[in-house]
């Protein structure tokens, strides 16, 4: 699978899936943060120790932080 967001001469591997829109990006592509995962509990919420692995493409990337 080949970078959405790369160039059509240049086929780029994708590394990653953006988990909001679905796209293959490469490495130049991929924008990787991290979030803290929080699971109901009872009637409030827990929040786990270690951050979850969040990657998105730019484009998802801009929206998220506009």
């Amino acid at each position: 699978m080949n970078c959405y967001d790369c160039p059509d001469i240049i086929a780029t591997p994708a590394v990653a899936v953006c988990v909001r829109c679905g796209a293959a990006v490469c490495r130049e592509h991929a924008h990787q943060s991290h979030v803290l995962v929080q699971d109901v509990n009872g009637t409030g919420r827990a929040t786990h120790d270690e951050p979850l692995r969040h990657i998105t493409c730019l484009a998802c990337h801009k929206t998220e932080v506009s």
